[in-house]
């Protein structure tokens, strides 16, 4: 298939699409014209590298996470490594850190709205509100990446 139907059925841009060749994501057949002549399986690997780089994963580790990833037919691939599962396994430890500092942010936003919100009455005016020492945010950086402990 060419490089504007792979586009198509996988709502990639065909920009991506080159993009991924670049970076050895991808590979085409050319034609005798010069084109690129996608397989069939492409449209799943597409797919996968998209998955993957909205898992926060760079290109360069989707290049080594890609050939170990189930085939198309649900089956194992034989290219994993122990050393790739345990890349794999920091990855998403990385992750779960994000994912707690973006929690602890949607709290200390929730704790804000609370109370911009308790200071309107019913009316829509702003109620007077006594002078207060603000709270001091912590986020991951000031524990490192690592959270409190």
């Amino acid at each position: 298939m060419r490089i504007g139907e792979l586009a198509q059925r996988t709502g990639v841009s065909e920009r991506s699409l080159r993009y991924y060749e670049e970076q050895r994501l991808l590979t085409a057949d050319r034609t005798p014209g010069g084109h690129r002549d996608y397989p069939e399986h492409a449209v799943d690997r597409v797919v996968h590298i998209q998955e993957l780089f909205a898992a926060g994963l760079c290109s360069k580790k989707i290049v080594e996470i890609l050939p170990c990833m189930r085939d198309t037919d649900g089956g194992a691939n034989e290219f994993s490594t122990p050393a790739l599962v345990n890349e794999l396994r920091v990855e998403r430890e990385r992750i779960d850190r994000m994912v707690a500092d973006l929690l602890r942010s949607r709290e200390v936003l929730d704790e804000v709205i609370e109370r911009a919100g308790a200071s309107f009455t019913t009316t829509g005016l702003r109620e007077p509100t006594p002078y207060a020492t603000p709270r001091r945010i912590r986020s991951s950086y000031d524990y490192g990446s690592f959270g409190p402990g």
